[in-house]
């Protein structure tokens, strides 16, 4: 029996050889595994210069301040921290939040939140490709708009929206701007010395590092003046109290170093694997790419298959190939995918739909080995509905 492929790399990476050594190195006792916040001694000061480290290291490559940087649990923590921060620290400047249907759960459940506490949030629908129109936002701004929360790579399409145009328009109109990037950090190459984002939310499991440990950027951090969200201690400059996993944050930082030095050579081999499994999935026929394919990252393919239910796919792949649906279990129940509905996509085509998503580790043997067991699943499948 081969060897099953796993095509789920957009629900998590597998941690780099040189990430997972790096944090053994700071985990036992002949490594730096003091509390970063004893510095009463030098063990304590090893942890602590290990920590600002890596916090420097992350912040060269995203062309911003080391001190503009809070490390957290992860891109949904430093949503969480981001969006409840500003809305709650500005209550009395305004209620409004812009967002757009698409979103993660973690931006659109935090928003649902404040709608529950009394505050405004409009939710942007997309096209059918999954772009929302600068007009449309400019449209929806208002006196009492506080923040404008948009990702920049869609985790179901890969669809990348103008984040640059979009941080144009916000600072125009004096409205903060925060960005999820947790699909395109270590893909897409970040300047936040020229793109005006406000705040923007990193997880490291996205990007080869470790589950558990993500960091937010806050620009001009102390004049910003973000409410925490949990309190005790003074780590984190208050935002976000707790003892910081050394181990973990400078396992993010590795990988961040690592996803960039090898920005180019792994686009290249992304594009490659794409172009292989697009031209070998096309000789089954029937399929449908959703999302904008000018527009995207390579890695993330959303794929609709004519006559194929994405359930009866999944099962029949679920030994031979990891991929995930755009649709979940609710008490028996298959839900469609709110991003593929939000975007104008309906029946059948909405419920065949599965995402395909690869990565670094991922051979152009895999690819085509897996692209012909789909193909043989899916002209199965299909026999069985004629």
């Amino acid at each position: 029996m081969n060897k099953p492929i796993y095509l789920d790399y957009a629900a998590t990476t597998p941690v780099a050889p040189e990430v997972a050594k790096c944090m053994m190195q700071h985990l036992t006792a002949d490594g730096i595994f003091a509390n970063p916040s004893s510095i009463q001694h030098c063990f304590g000061e090893q942890a602590e210069m290990a920590v600002e480290n890596a916090r420097s290291t992350m912040a060269s490559y995203l062309h911003c301040k080391a001190k503009e940087l809070i490390f957290t649990s992860g891109a949904t923590e430093s949503n969480n921290l981001a969006i409840k921060g500003i809305a709650y620290s500005r209550r009395d400047q305004g209620n409004h939040i812009i967002t757009v249907a698409t979103e993660h759960k973690a931006v659109l459940d935090t928003c649902k939140q404040l709608e529950k506490e009394g505050f405004n949030v409009t939710y942007l629908g997309p096209d059918m490709n999954g772009l929302i129109s600068i007009e449309q936002l400019k449209n929806a701004i208002t006196e009492a708009t506080l923040l404008v929360s948009i990702m920049q790579a869609n985790n179901e399409t890969g669809v990348i929206q103008d984040i640059a145009a979009i941080a144009k328009l916000t600072t125009e109109k004096n409205v903060l701007l925060h960005v999820d990037a947790a699909q395109s950090a270590g893909k897409i190459a970040i300047d936040l010395s020229v793109l005006p984002i406000d705040l923007l939310s990193l997880s490291a499991h996205k990007f080869y590092g470790p589950k558990g440990i993500g960091c937010l950027f806050i620009r001009n951090r102390a004049k910003m003046h973000l409410q925490p969200l949990i309190h005790g201690g003074g780590q984190e400059y208050s935002l976000r109290p707790g003892t910081l996993a050394t181990h973990q944050i400078a396992g993010m930082a590795q990988a961040f170093t690592l996803a960039n030095e090898r920005l180019e050579e792994d686009t290249r081999h992304i594009n490659a694997l794409r172009q292989l499994f697009l031209t070998q999935l096309n000789t089954v026929g029937g399929i449908s790419i959703n999302g904008s394919a000018q527009s995207s990252i390579a890695n993330i393919i959303n794929i609709s298959f004519d006559d194929v239910g994405s359930e009866s796919l999944i099962i029949a792949l679920r030994d031979k190939i990891a991929i995930s649906s755009s649709s979940a279990c609710n008490s028996g129940a298959v839900e469609a995918s709110y991003v593929l509905r939000a975007m104008g996509i309906e029946g059948e085509r909405l419920y065949s739909a599965v995402r395909f998503s690869f990565g670094r580790y991922t051979s152009k043997q895999e690819i085509q080995q897996a692209a012909d067991t789909i193909n043989s699943e899916v002209k199965r499948l299909r026999a069985m509905t004629t």
